[in-house]
């Protein structure tokens, strides 16, 4: 299987570097992307249809004879996958043509569109609507020309047609896993954008093997800043999750969070993703969930409007997160969504464990009068896309098994330098994870630091006050570097002898050393 999913990586990042052209990465990913999920969609309705249908069709193209088995199928496939596709706009048959040089742009663009619609009235609707919209085939950045733009999209379909997605359950974990790979190249080669839709895939098993630990089964999973989903598929990867919750404020980055779902066989039923601005419109009022995870945007403006104080995720606080800075808003908002056996952890910027103002008010009530801070983690610098700044893992909890300390890990000098972007390995999560568990003091790396520890530092959660990694000089001998700094000098001058000497027997003045 490993073999197998290399090649799939491979061949499908050649596939996208060879057709791109001169688009950014994050521009040709919703091509990319939105074509390989609809060959998805089409396979599978390919195969549902002939399993439904055994016996009664040879080929699935044979159903366009009977408009009434057609349309029985269609109702059959909208309540079972979500969605119909008919078989003259399928991915292959749509590949046929682009082989025979024929015009297949319009025809793929009403087929795109054939597909939100077929959910329409449908319990799928939500889960469907708009989900291609981001897939532009009249855009100028495909060619200036139809006929431009037909050939690149015809090249792009001829070559994804040619690959073998497979449908057992394996070869569905092997899809996913390379369309979860594509997304990890597009963030490395897009920049800052790459935060906005994707957590680094070490950062995201902490966080979920965090939040899972000891559950085989969890009853709901949220993100309320999911990007594409990939965090919230990792946690559901760790543990058995009945349902899936998340928003996301960018419209590209959700529609990309829904295929993301699709593609990895979450059924539409079984996950709810919505799109909006998280703080200023809860897409989830009245819900809590028992794993909570994110990675909010670092450091994000918001409006902190003064009638945020009579909303319930900020009220008890009696002050609201800066303005400029909406980290802690993120934590309230998430804690009021927690279940009160739920577990919460979160990648935020290590100034949420320092700063002062509103900031310190909120962190001290989380702390002191909630003790709903299970853990601070800190991370190396530079290990997320867009952003060099070092970052803390935060865990809380609403009901701790360890009420009367809180773990502190210094993982800042975990780290393996690539190209780019310091990386963690499996044997530095494994060794956070392992120490997170056992909740294990080790020496200059972490430390179990009592409720009264944290109150003489002002509830100042700084890594560097609660683990001690300074490590001593060796002590200098001052004696033995005179000894040498003597015989240098000896050195110096027996060879400064030697030159007076040679230019006196040469009768020529000695230079000055």
């Amino acid at each position: 299987m490993s073999e197998h999913k290399q090649e799939l990586e491979k061949r499908l990042w050649a596939i996208a570097n060879e057709l791109r052209g001169n688009m950014g990465a994050d521009e040709f990913r919703d091509y990319i992307l939105g074509f390989i999920f609809f060959k998805f969609l089409s396979e599978k309705m390919e195969k549902f249809a002939l399993l439904e249908l055994d016996g009664e069709i040879e080929k699935y193209s044979d159903i366009e004879k009977d408009p009434e088995l057609l349309e029985e199928l269609r109702e059959e496939a909208v309540e079972s996958l979500g969605y119909f596709i008919e078989p003259k706009y399928l991915f292959h048959n749509l590949a046929e043509r682009a082989k025979n040089k024929e015009l297949i742009i319009e025809d793929l663009s009403k087929a795109l569109k054939l597909v939100e619609e077929s959910a329409l009235g449908h319990e799928s609707e939500h889960e469907f609507a708009g989900l291609f919209e981001d897939v532009d085939l009249t855009s100028t950045k495909l060619g200036r020309t139809v006929d431009q733009k037909n050939r690149l999209i015809s090249e792009v379909i001829k070559h994804l047609d040619e690959i073998n997605f497979g449908f057992d359950d394996t070869e569905m974990d092997v899809l996913g896993d390379a369309y979860e790979y594509l997304i990890g190249e597009f963030a490395a080669g897009a920049g800052k954008k790459a935060g906005e839709f994707y957590t680094p895939q070490q950062v995201s098993k902490i966080l979920s093997k965090i939040v899972t630990l000891g559950k085989e089964r969890i009853k709901s999973a949220y993100d309320p800043t999911c990007g594409s989903g990939s965090l919230l598929l990792r946690v559901a990867k760790e543990s058995n999750v009945s349902h899936i919750y998340g928003q996301e404020l960018n419209t590209t980055t959700y529609n990309l969070a829904r295929m993301n779902m699709i593609l990895h066989g979450v059924k539409f039923a079984d996950f709810d993703i919505e799109q909006g601005d998280t703080l200023e419109e809860d897409r989830h009022v009245g819900r809590t969930f028992e794993a909570v995870v994110a990675n909010p945007p670092f450091s994000a403006n918001w409006s902190a409007d003064q009638t945020f104080l009579s909303d319930e995720r900020f009220s008890a606080y009696g002050k609201l997160a800066p303005k400029t800075k909406a980290d802690f808003a993120f934590v309230q908002h998430m804690i009021h969504h927690l279940d009160e056996d739920g577990v919460m952890a979160t990648v935020l910027p290590h100034g949420v464990l320092f700063r002062g103002a509103a900031e310190g008010v909120i962190r001290e009530y989380l702390v002191k009068e909630k003790n709903y801070l299970d853990a601070v983690i800190g991370l190396p610098a530079n290990i997320f896309y867009g952003t060099s700044i070092p970052t803390c893992i935060l865990v809380f909890k609403k009901h701790r098994e360890n009420s009367d300390n809180v773990l502190f890990v210094d993982a800042s000098n975990l780290f393996q330098k690539n190209k780019n972007q310091n990386m963690l390995t499996d044997e530095h999560v494994e060794e956070i994870l392992r120490v997170y568990e056992k909740r294990e003091e080790v020496e200059k790396f972490s430390h179990l630091a009592t409720m009264e520890e944290i109150k003489e530092n002002d509830y100042n959660l700084n890594i560097p006050r609660y683990v001690d990694t300074f490590e001593e000089e060796e002590e200098i001998d001052l004696e033995a570097v005179a000894n040498e700094i003597g015989a240098l000098d000896k050195e110096i001058e027996s060879v400064d002898a030697e030159i007076k000497r040679y230019c006196d027997e040469l009768g020529i003045k000695a230079p000055i050393l």
